[in-house]
């Protein structure tokens, strides 16, 4: 799995959209295998998460639009979460509930009903 975090600074940019560089982990058995800050350039957001091979996002404000686009791509989202990065991801991965979770996201319908 891999998890992408738009950053400023080593925390979470409070601006999605606004997002300069991302820092990605790659997650395996619920560890850290692989940690990489990558810098977006010109590339669309959507376009640059599809060429990581990016599973979820840990974000701050997202708009609805940006939110839509992920959705259809099948990322998972969790928004509404600042701090600095390696924190955020500790707490992601110890289970603890982050933020808002995106309810429509595709990993999410097969557990409807639960």
């Amino acid at each position: 799995m891999r998890v992408a975090i738009p950053t400023k600074n080593n925390r979470i940019d409070p601006q999605y959209s606004r997002a300069a560089e991302f820092t990605i982990y790659e997650i395996e058995i619920e560890l850290v295998k692989k940690k990489e800050v990558v810098p977006l350039g010109k590339t669309a957001i959507a376009d640059f998460l599809t060429e990581q091979d990016i599973n979820a996002v840990i974000c701050g404000n997202i708009r609805s639009s940006a939110r839509n686009i992920l959705r259809a791509k099948r990322i998972e989202l969790t928004y509404g979460v600042l701090g600095e990065v390696d924190d955020v991801m500790i707490r992601y991965l110890s289970g603890e509930r982050l933020g808002d979770i995106d309810e429509n996201a595709y990993w999410k319908a097969g557990r409807e009903g639960e």
